[in-house]
């Protein structure tokens, strides 16, 4: 048996876990299967996210064979059959080992299954994440409060007025010395994707005013700002929010995965990409290296046999019909189905109660398939899993987050930029490859959303293999978050 505990910084200080807590209960309930022990990965997590896609212990088989044809086996790799994962966070408030025996018994049966096995960026709940955003208005009625309630201290860190500063400031650096050579553009681009509710856009935009009315350069007057969002709601909540500087704004509704394909015409043209609490929320698979092989982490959304029964019967349809109703709800949204199923949901409040219901109760189930190679694995559009080699060759056994989606947003972003321009981006980002093999990274919940951490080493490889300097660093006006600062820009 081999045993990963993550969570080490956790076995001392004032409060220390008890690692036999965790481990003891769990091989106890491993005796009496018929498991080859020999064969098992026994790995313990903290799962800091209160709602999250796990349950207190999941099993995972560990695949010898490639769903996609015959896989590449190294000499000397260690085949393992399953791997038990412990959310130890969970694990003092329960018997451990009836979980755990119960897990290794369950029937597969009693699930309601939402969706086949495959890749994570393919799973619906990315569906249920476009849903949410889409019918953002409907979901904030429903619970009384805003999305950005849900960050930690209630706001995104974008509206602090001192970083907006520090960021004009080295805009007006790099103008002025443009202008000066007589090399600036008449018009001043500024992309923001992601907008939020435009409290960002906000004090951007009115920071810029008031800076460059110290400045003296008239920069506002040429300032073209372009708020970008995926969600018409949003970007209509942030047009009415920055609607004094409507001269300098304008929205564009697009898809934050490939925002060349609304504004390409801006290629080259733009002097700052300014990101917000995007990538984290962008579809992403997960890769692992175990025992010397490569696997994909493979998931199917389920509802546990008690949920999927109590919501099917509040919806008044059996549990085989619950899936088809539910992805029902996915593809036309919470007003249309109630307009569509009225038998079933009486009004629209009925509708996103029962799709706040599923969210809720909604699990990934796991499995480890060996990938055929990295070479025949698609990052994104046009880069190869190669890419990954030397994060999974760094050492130890490693899972860590691909971030597909983050990765093709972050190269099409590069091919706005002016020669001088830069990409500023705060989020959740992992910045040492080591920090997977000792932390839980996601996926979590924020409201209606799915939360990921985002590889930061894996996005400054591509950014340097594409010619720009990428480097990372705390977020400057906030101490105690978890929040860091991209900026990516062409190498000198």
């Amino acid at each position: 048996m081999l045993v990963d505990f993550r969570p080490h910084s956790r076995l001392s200080g004032t409060n220390p876990l008890d690692l036999m807590t965790s481990l003891a209960p769990v091989v106890e309930a491993l005796r009496d299967t018929s498991a080859d022990l020999g064969k098992v990965r026994l790995v313990c997590d903290w799962v800091q996210y209160k709602s999250n896609f796990r349950e207190a212990v999941d099993v995972r088989p560990i695949l010898h064979g490639s769903t996609d044809g015959p896989a590449i086996v190294p000499l000397g790799v260690r085949d393992d059959a399953v791997e038990i994962a412990v959310d130890v966070r969970r694990s003092a408030g329960m018997s451990i080992e009836e979980v755990t025996a119960a897990v290794l018994r369950e029937r597969e049966d009693a699930r309601v299954l939402l969706e086949d096995w495959g890749p994570g960026s393919r799973s619906c709940i990315w569906e249920f994440n476009a849903r949410y955003w889409k019918d953002l208005d409907l979901w904030e009625k429903a619970t009384g409060r805003g999305y950005e309630q849900a960050l930690p201290g209630g706001e995104s860190d974008a509206r602090n007025r001192d970083t907006a500063r520090d960021v004009i400031g080295d805009l007006f650096e790099v103008w002025d010395a443009l202008a000066d050579g007589d090399a600036l553009p008449e018009e001043l681009y500024v992309v923001e994707l992601g907008v939020g509710n435009g409290g960002q856009a906000k004090v951007f935009l009115d920071e810029f005013r008031a800076l460059d009315a110290e400045h003296g350069r008239n920069y506002y007057r040429r300032l073209r700002y372009l708020m970008c969002d995926y969600s018409q709601h949003v970007l209509d909540l942030a047009r009415e929010a920055v609607s004094e500087h409507r001269a300098q704004v304008s929205t564009f509704a697009l898809d934050a995965t490939t925002p060349c394909a609304s504004l390409g015409f801006m290629k080259y043209k733009v002097f700052l990409v300014y990101v917000s609490n995007v990538y984290d929320n962008l579809p992403t698979d997960e890769v692992a290296q175990l025992g010397g092989r490569t696997y994909c982490v493979q998931t199917r959304a389920y509802l546990d046999g008690t949920s999927g029964a109590e919501i099917a019967a509040s919806a008044g349809c059996t549990t085989d019909e619950l899936p088809a109703l539910v992805h029902r709800l996915l593809r036309l949204g919470p007003e249309l189905l109630a307009e569509a199923d009225p038998a079933r949901f009486a009004g629209v409040e009925e509708a996103v109660s029962f799709w706040r219901t599923v969210w809720d109760a909604l699990r990934l189930d796991e499995r480890y398939v060996p990938l055929a190679g990295l070479d025949l694995y698609d990052l994104a559009p046009s880069m190869s899993g190669e890419l990954l080699r030397p994060l999974l060759e760094s050492g130890a056994d490693i899972r860590m987050h691909v971030n597909n989606g983050a990765m093709a947003s972050f190269v099409d972003s590069l091919r706005l930029l002016h020669p001088f321009g830069r990409l500023v981006c705060h989020d959740l980002f992992v910045t040492d490859v080591q920090a997977y093999r000792s932390n839980f990274r996601g996926p979590g919940k924020y409201e209606g959303s799915v939360v990921n951490w985002v590889n930061g080493p894996l996005l400054a490889h591509v950014g340097r293999r594409s010619g720009f300097d990428v480097h990372y660093a705390p977020f400057a006006r906030r101490t105690g978050g978890n929040i860091i600062t991209m900026t990516a820009q062409v190498r000198d």
